[in-house]
């Protein structure tokens, strides 16, 4: 056999390949692009504003008024059964969009049964309630339309105007003449957005006032009515209902099914035309994954359950009003409130952290808010009066913040 028609050890072995790139030097990974964070960090610290995620145990100790549970549906047997029930049968998620998978009959069912309940002609649900009021704005609104917004109004319109990238005036908070003011002169689209129970002092706009500004003025009305819904109005039936705008045809509210129903999500109400619109327009709905149908299903068992039982909306607001009563008797700045928030005013940012602290040390969990999730500068304690707080569990939520108080 020919030498070079032997087999090569070398050949077999060590592939005849061109020479290789040596490998690139390992690149070195530096965090001096996030130093800045440091710097941030250290001013939080320096204004007492430093918040921090605190996991709570499935069976917590704590007497609960810092929640947004105003019915005490949350963990209600009923609506726990909804939602697991609905897991069982639906799945764990929604497994899409609302316009490709993510739309179940369940989901169908729950906007059919909201409408109803509120009193408007259609529903949409949504993710979340931040997700609704960025639907509703972004997509009733354009470049050229004038919005015109209520300064104490949640982070989520404001957001939904920015994104709008419509021109905004920020009006004097619940003040219907300056929202009349702003509205003067403009010819083409506009809109007036507003919480109905805004969600810092838990005071309640004067919807009926600003719906007679807008019509006066050709404007429509959006109203985020995530504290009403379940606490104001026939039943629960919402600020809307309360003051008799539910339906209209210039009228649009959003609600969040994460308070009063207990669940998770949230929904846009409104005439059937402006629904479809949002179905074919809104990024926020369009593009997110459908509400799980778990949380769907636990939001339907809580509306029904409040539909058969409506005193608990008596209830929520009886307790809101007793809390106020007790809490200003002994002296402390608590706000009167139209809903179920009280808010009790602090000295200070960080006497309000050390007071909620103390609360919660003693067994009583209490909201804190302060800059900026508050318009006004000013901290405070936001309790949530519970319907089905006890006369007891009162007695000692009212001495627990009273025996905890900071001086000043």
């Amino acid at each position: 056999m020919p030498q070079d028609s032997a087999p090569s050890l070398l050949r077999d072995t060590v592939p005849m390949t061109p020479d290789e790139p040596s490998a690139p030097a390992p690149r070195q990974a530096s965090g001096a692009a996030f130093d800045w964070i440091d710097t941030a960090r250290a001013e939080r610290r320096r204004a007492g504003l430093v918040r921090t995620l605190r996991p709570r145990p499935a069976d917590s100790p704590l007497l609960d008024l810092a929640s947004n549970d105003y019915l005490g549906l949350a963990r209600h047997p009923e609506v726990i059964h909804g939602a697991a029930g609905a897991a069982y049968r639906w799945g764990a998620g929604a497994t899409g969009s609302r316009l490709v998978t993510g739309s179940t009959e369940l989901h169908a069912q729950l906007e059919t049964e909201l409408a109803a309940f509120c009193g408007f002609e259609a529903a949409l649900v949504l993710s979340s309630g931040y997700a609704a009021n960025l639907a509703a704005v972004t997509a009733l609104t354009d470049r050229a339309t004038h919005i015109v917004s209520d300064a104490g109004n949640h982070a989520s319109l404001i957001d939904g105007c920015r994104l709008s990238r419509a021109r905004t005036a920020v009006v004097p908070h619940a003040d219907p003449e300056a929202v009349r003011t702003a509205l003067t002169g403009h010819d083409g689209r506009a809109l007036a957005v507003t919480d109905s129970v805004f969600s810092v002092d838990g005071d309640a706009a004067p919807l009926p006032d600003l719906a007679d500004v807008c019509r006066a003025r050709g404007a429509a009305l959006l109203v985020d009515d995530a504290h009403g819904l379940g606490v104001l109005g026939d039943g629960g039936r919402g600020a809307l209902a309360a003051a008799g705008l539910a339906g209209d045809g210039d009228v649009v509210a959003t609600v969040t099914l994460s308070k009063s129903l207990g669940s998770q999500g949230g929904a846009v109400l409104g005439p059937a035309r402006v629904i479809e619109h949002l179905v074919n327009t809104a990024r926020s709905f369009i593009f997110d994954t459908g509400l799980a149908p778990a949380a769907a299903g636990g939001a339907l068992a809580a509306l029904r359950l409040l539909r058969g039982e409506p005193q608990r909306a008596t209830r929520a607001r009886q307790v809101a009003g007793e809390l106020h009563v007790r809490l200003t008797a002994a002296g402390l700045a608590a706000v009167r409130p139209d809903a179920a928030v009280v808010s009790v005013r602090a000295p200070s940012p960080e006497q309000a952290v050390r007071w909620a602290a103390d609360c919660r040390a003693a067994g009583l969990a209490v909201g804190c808010f302060r800059p900026p999730s508050v318009p006004d500068g000013i901290s405070r304690l936001r309790l949530t009066a519970r319907a089905d707080l006890t006369e007891t569990q009162i007695d000692t939520a009212v001495g627990t913040i009273l025996a905890t108080a900071p001086e000043g």
